[in-house]
């Protein structure tokens, strides 16, 4: 018995391969979903997808176009009638100090992060009030919660922070229609977005704030998706799950 049996579940940005995205995706489909893979291009999408055996799908969105989050929901519901979960995982960073964002750095990055969880999660809402039954799941950061001093610049920590604000402002409007929300707040996590960028003098320095003494696996924020994302977490909406080894202990 798989926790997802038999549910149909979107995840953005998930086709990178040792990503959260695709690490979530493929957790989803062994506890029973049937997953719809998001990203920008079109090709890398259908082939994670493929990665995770038969009756997956993959399609291309660009989270910052409504008309693309749209359309990709209206193609999924075709293909299975039904969608309960969407975890928005879409991200982008950028390593900028303060003085250096520039207005296309702004929206760029919030754009994605904030804007594109706003879109996707509007283009679902519908259905699932219909259903009387979802579960949306953003993607946040530590660095929206202790201010950055890990990788992404101001501009990313102000809009992993909005989607907290939005995430509970969404949890506390539609819970009494049947629709949960909860944000997920990783720490460091050893993906392909930190890979190479950081000298081993930062790995050091970081290592060193993190009590388990260790960087997060992409796993680890997959296993608290699928809490999240199952009846396990039946009673939990509006809350920020911290997935930091410790780091954000106060």
């Amino acid at each position: 018995m798989g926790l997802l049996d038999g549910q149909i579940a979107i995840i953005t940005g998930a086709a990178s391969p040792r990503g959260l995205g695709k690490a979530t995706a493929r957790l989803f489909a062994e506890h029973g979903a049937k997953v719809a893979i998001l990203d920008l291009d079109e090709a890398q999408a259908e082939e994670a997808a493929a990665d995770l055996g038969a009756g997956h799908i993959g399609l291309a969105c660009d989270v910052t176009r409504k008309e693309d989050c749209d359309h990709a929901v209206q193609v999924i519901l075709e293909a299975y009638g039904q969608i309960d979960i969407l975890v928005n995982n879409a991200g982008i960073t950028q390593p900028l100090k303060i003085m250096d964002i520039g207005p296309e750095n702004y929206d760029a990055v919030l754009d994605v992060n904030l804007l594109g969880t706003l879109y996707m999660s509007q283009a679902v809402i519908p259905h699932m009030r219909s259903r009387k039954s979802g579960k949306l799941v953003n993607m946040s950061s530590v660095s929206a919660q202790r201010g950055g001093g890990i990788f992404g610049g101001p501009h990313y920590s102000a809009a992993k922070a909005g989607v907290l604000g939005l995430t509970k402002a969404v949890a506390r409007e539609l819970a009494p229609d049947g629709i949960r929300a909860n944000a997920i707040c990783p720490g460091f996590i050893a993906t392909d977005i930190t890979a190479g960028k950081l000298t081993p003098e930062m790995k050091t320095q970081i290592l060193a704030g993190i009590p388990m003494g260790r960087a997060g696996e992409a796993s680890d924020v997959a296993g608290c998706a699928l809490f999240l994302a199952s009846d396990l977490s039946a009673y939990v909406t509006g809350s920020e799950v911290d997935v930091n080894g410790g780091s954000l202990i106060h």
